[in-house]
């Protein structure tokens, strides 16, 4: 076969806003990758390609912009033959809008409770609480701040998960997808910055009554048990994302079927290990910020139940058969 036969011609239509500079045709090649074709396009609309979704015209289908699998015999390249376009095929073009990477995003996102939570807490800013809270008897004669066990607790348990967090983002997490919009970042922002910094940080750190900051031995032995409670569900929440790191190798969208762990049982126990981390954050809690900790758990349990929902279907949309199905994405006979 000669090499113009290999060769097509794609029709291009803009869907969305127009696309300034977006050709109304490209030649390629079906041994071309769909990466090389976004690319191609890439530097003609002098847009960024993880800014643009191209589909076909047949049936809607997208064409993915991904990467070969670095450092590994299989590779999850897709070309324009195996898309089944033929020479004349419509494509659509979108411009998905300004784009920003998904590390970012986590990065800015657990920085708000690690920024916030010290401003609250640390008697550096004692000049600002009477304006926060109001003058009263929470003052030492020095004028530091006097913070109850549990609250010193909830803070270093609070600063451990985002430490925590932010170091996988770094050093852990291999992500499907480059980017996302960037409007998103203000959404996703929002919950850490509002509901797991401000909203925990003022109720938690508020000043006391006596019968509440009173300390007994049944709520120091519950607060130890929230601290055991936190301490082996965020080792299971990071060996379960090490887990799901070693399936994809670095650079590749590769997807793989994790077993161990949990993830026989439920499909996302990952999820399941970070909400009873939160749920020990509000034993330590109950006396403090009872209602503010709650909503935030519970918030994050009903958005992490419907990513579990999510990747349950793409796991059995993927694999089929060969994937034991599960009935519950987080925990058995809960959610």
């Amino acid at each position: 076969m000669s090499s113009n036969a290999r060769t097509i011609t794609l029709a291009i239509r803009p869907r969305g806003t127009p696309i300034r500079t977006l050709p109304a045709s490209t030649l390629v090649s079906l041994d071309d990758s769909t990466q090389d074709l976004y690319k191609r396009l890439a530097h003609a609309t002098r847009l960024s390609p993880h800014r643009l979704r191209i589909t076909k015209g047949s049936d809607g289908t997208v064409l993915p912009n991904n990467n070969p699998t670095t450092g590994s015999t299989t590779t999850t390249t897709t070309t324009i033959e195996s898309t089944r376009l033929r020479d004349q095929s419509i494509i659509y073009v979108k411009d998905l809008g300004p784009q920003i990477s998904w590390r970012t995003v986590f990065a800015l996102e657990y920085l708000g409770p690690l920024l916030i939570h010290p401003l609250f807490y640390f008697g550096g800013l004692r000049l600002l609480r009477p304006w926060i809270y109001g003058h009263g008897g929470w003052w030492g004669a020095d004028g530091g701040v006097k913070m109850t066990t549990q609250q010193t607790v909830s803070f270093t348990l609070v600063m451990l998960h985002f430490l925590k967090r932010e170091l996988e983002t770094f050093a852990v997490h291999r992500f499907s997808a480059a980017t996302m919009p960037l409007s998103n970042l203000f959404k996703n922002s929002a919950h850490y910055w509002l509901l797991a910094g401000v909203n925990l940080a003022y109720w938690t750190y508020r000043p006391l009554t006596t019968s509440s900051s009173t300390s007994s031995s049944s709520s120091s032995s519950l607060t130890y048990l929230a601290i055991t409670l936190f301490l082996v569900s965020e080792t299971l929440n990071f060996l379960t994302h090490m887990r799901l790191r070693s399936l994809r190798p670095a650079g590749s969208t590769k997807r793989a079927i994790p077993h161990g762990l949990g993830f026989d049982t439920v499909t996302c126990p990952n999820y399941a290990y970070e909400m009873l981390a939160w749920v020990a954050v509000w034993i330590v809690n109950w006396r403090m910020s009872f209602w503010a900790t709650g909503l935030f758990v519970g918030i994050a349990t009903a958005q992490m139940a419907v990513w579990a929902r999510k990747k349950e279907g793409a796991y059995r949309r993927q694999f089929g058969g060969v994937y034991g199905a599960k009935r519950w994405g987080m925990v058995p006979g809960v959610v």
